[in-house]
């Protein structure tokens, strides 16, 4: 009998998000601002859009039950590895329901900012219902922005760090978001990019998405379709080598590809030179 790790669990889960597009600015309370999204050209973009915002309700309970709470380590891991600092201004990409977001905040502090987008409107309330939920003076810092991975509304060198939680793998053009993530990230900054680990683990992670994820998805969540699509991101994503080589490609100076939980998933640390 395939004896399957806990920790495994977890790779059937990651969604993030990255595509639509922003422009226009609006203000909100405790420091919350949405940008208004116009309407993307990809019927495949506004497909993943709504599925993403179906699975925003749940999300949380479901990272939690398939990595029994260790999801909450790896992005602490990822956050410590983003060298983000007190008064930091940070990019959390992709930011789904704030994990990553709530922890940047907590680093870089009340003269800090942090800028939290995301393609999924659904997600982004599904994160500022949270920070109101869990308030900590800190998350006045935090921004809310209905945001393009591959266009970015920020200028050149903006940021002192960037992370990015689980959105890589879903983003169309990977090398044109990493090239979006250097370019908004000043010189001597890092990128800290967490993710699946596509290595020769791969044939256990399809297996579990093809069985123990199904059989949630349908049985305890009614979320069957959403997570079809997880089995095809996984298999299209980049292994560790691949994904330091697009790094460099880019004109990161440096590229390290971090094992966690026993190679299951992985933390990509990008560094812009000086």
């Amino acid at each position: 009998m395939l004896r399957i790790p806990m920790a495994t669990l977890a790779a059937a889960i990651p969604v993030a998000t990255a595509w639509a597009s922003c422009r226009r600015p609006g203000a909100g309370r405790r420091g919350r601002t949405f940008f208004a999204a116009r309407s993307s050209s990809s019927s495949s973009a506004d497909d993943r859009k709504a599925l993403f915002g179906r699975v925003a309700p749940v999300y949380d309970q479901i990272m939690d039950v398939f990595s029994l709470g260790q999801h909450r380590a790896w992005k602490r891991d990822c956050v410590s590895w983003s060298r983000a600092k007190r008064g930091d201004k940070v990019l959390d990409l992709c930011c789904g329901s704030g994990d990553l977001a709530f922890l940047v905040s907590e680093m870089v502090g009340l003269h800090g900012e942090v800028m939290a987008v995301d393609f999924s409107g659904q997600q982004l309330q599904t994160a500022a219902r949270r920070a109101e939920q869990r308030w900590k003076p800190c998350y006045g810092n935090i921004r809310w922005i209905e945001g393009d991975a591959l266009d970015l509304p920020f200028e050149d060198c903006d940021f002192d760090a960037v992370t990015m939680g689980y959105g890589l793998r879903n983003v169309v053009d990977k090398p044109k978001a990493m090239e979006e993530i250097f370019r908004v990230l000043k010189p001597g900054s890092t990128a800290s990019i967490l993710d699946i680990n596509k290595k020769s683990l791969f044939l256990i992670q399809s297996w579990v998405v093809d069985n123990l994820v199904d059989i949630c998805a349908r049985y305890g969540y009614g979320l069957t379709e959403e997570y079809k699509y997880l089995k095809h991101s996984i298999s299209e994503y980049l292994t560790e080598e691949e994904l330091e080589k697009l790094a460099q490609d880019v004109g990161f100076s440096s590229a390290e590809h971090h094992d966690l939980a026993g190679g299951l998933m992985g933390n990509l640390v990008a560094t812009r030179s000086s």
